[in-house]
C-alpha cells in the first residue's frame, strides 16, 4: 500500500485520531520508559525496545508472530481466558488490544498470516490507550510504535507488531 500524501487524512469511527506530538522525543525515544524486561511469549527485548521507541516506519520482519511457540500455544489453549488475549504495550503494560472479537480465533489467525502481522479489527481495540495518526501509524497515548492502519474492504485493519504489545500488565496500567 502506497504512502497517504495528505497530512489531514481521518479515519472512520470508532478509531480516535491522534496528533504527531505524541510521538515527540521523550527520555527514552518516542517514549518515558524502555520496554519491559521480560516480554510475554519469549519476544526480542532488543527488537522491542528498537521498534516501540526509536522507529516510525519498520516492523519486525513479516511472520514473526508466527516463529514465537509460547504465542501460538496460547492462541490455541484460550479457553482459560475465555476465548480472547489481551495484549499489552511492551513499554507501559496497558492493554491495548482483546482478540479476537467478532470472530472467531482462528478468523484472527487466518488474517494475521495472511498479512503478515497480527492484525486487529476496531472491536478488538482499546481505544482509551490506541490513536491513529493522520498518515495511518498506530501508536499508544504513551508514544509507543505499534504498526499501522491499513484499511481493506472490511474497514479499518491495524497490522501490529507482536514485539510493541507483549507487555505485561502492571498495577498501575489497570486491566480494562
Amino acid at each position: 500500500m502506497g504512502q497517504m500524501s495528505s497530512h489531514s487524512k481521518t479515519f472512520p469511527p470508532p478509531a480516535v485520531m491522534g496528533t504527531e506530538s505524541i510521538m515527540s522525543p521523550k527520555a527514552h525515544g518516542t517514549s518515558n520508559v524502555p520496554v519491559q524486561q521480560n516480554l510475554r511469549w519469549s519476544c526480542d527485548r532488543n527488537l522491542a525496545d528498537r521498534i516501540c521507541n526509536f522507529n516510525r516506519h519498520y516492523a519486525e520482519h513479516s511472520g514473526y508472530f508466527q516463529e514465537m511457540p509460547e504465542f501460538l500455544k496460547e492462541t490455541k489453549d484460550t479457553s482459560s481466558n475465555g476465548g480472547v488475549i489481551t495484549y499489552y504495550d511492551s513499554n507501559t503494560g496497558k492493554p491495548l488490544f482483546t482478540a479476537p472479537r467478532g470472530r472467531t480465533m482462528e478468523e484472527f489467525l487466518q488474517e494475521s498470516r495472511a498479512h503478515g502481522w497480527p492484525s486487529f479489527r476496531d472491536d478488538e481495540v482499546n481505544w482509551e490507550h490506541v490513536r491513529v495518526l493522520p498518515n495511518g501509524e498506530t501508536v499508544s497515548v504513551d508514544g509507543t510504535h505499534l504498526g499501522h492502519n491499513l484499511p481493506d474492504r472490511k474497514g479499518s485493519r491495524y497490522c501490529i507488531n507482536l514485539v510493541c504489545v507483549a507487555g505485561r500488565p502492571t498495577e498501575e496500567a489497570g486491566t480494562c
